[in-house]
């Protein structure tokens, strides 16, 4: 499943899971684009992944703005000449205020549908024009799709959807598109937002009874992007240690 020498731009690289696949893909050899709207962030992990052997370049950007991810399509294409990859891992969730959806103020409830939800098409739109046959995207769904908790779950089961749509529009021009639903992953997200006794309960009844990590998550992505995949697309993959099974 070699990707070495392909070019990857990965959203919400700043930190959590979305870092993990940065560094995960650099180090077998991928040029990784980490974008993120924290500079701090993702600066830091691009710096982390040069001064490790990578090769990295970090790019800000905000997923809900057509202008912001078209400027880091072309930045990206400007210095490495093709994007192969595109990984949609961006999301507010640590930071996310979780409210009834019969009084969350309606504009806050826009910004995470234009995030969570319509983010990944505003990345896919930006770069698909410089993505070529062979091309893969993964958007990153998650359990939550089908707990019906609250706006984090609909946006969640929405890019389901759009990850089907994509795959058929995309599919003519040998682009494949797939989704990873992450279960409860250790991340300082997850810690933050989820209580610990909560998160017990949850574990003791997983068939596979433990967080993932998201050097779990890593290895289904590097096996979706890669050719092994290559007759796959328009698949939602749980990499949930059992936690959701569907039939």
């Amino acid at each position: 499943m070699s990707l070495s020498g392909k070019v990857a731009v990965i959203t919400g690289a700043g930190q959590g899971i979305g870092e993990g696949y940065a560094k995960g893909l650099a180090r077998i050899g991928c040029k990784v684009a980490v974008a993120d709207i924290n500079a701090e962030q993702g600066g830091r992990v691009a710096t982390e992944i040069r001064k490790a052997g990578g090769e990295a370049v970090f790019v800000q950007v905000d997923v809900s703005s057509e202008e912001s991810a078209g400027a880091l399509a072309q930045q990206v294409k400007d210095k490495y000449g093709a994007i192969h990859y595109l990984v949609n891992n961006a999301a507010m969730f640590g930071n996310l205020d979780f409210n009834p959806l019969m009084s969350v103020d309606l504009g806050y409830l826009n910004k995470v549908v234009a995030v969570n939800m319509l983010g990944s098409v505003v990345m896919t739109r930006a770069c698909v024009p410089h993505m070529g046959q062979g091309a893969a995207i993964v958007n990153q769904s998650s359990t939550a799709a089908w707990m019906n908790y609250d706006y984090y779950s609909f946006t969640k089961l929405a890019t389901n959807g759009i990850t089907c749509v994509l795959a058929r529009e995309l599919g003519p021009k040998g682009i494949r598109v797939n989704a990873i639903a992450p279960g409860p992953t250790d991340t300082q997200a997850l810690r933050a937002k989820v209580p610990e006794e909560y998160l017990k309960g949850m574990v003791a009844q997983m068939p596979l009874g433990r967080l993932g990590t998201p050097d779990d998550l890593l290895k289904a992505l590097v096996f979706l992007l890669s050719e092994d995949a290559g007759w796959i697309t328009g698949l939602i993959m749980n990499v949930d240690g059992g936690q959701w099974m569907r039939a």
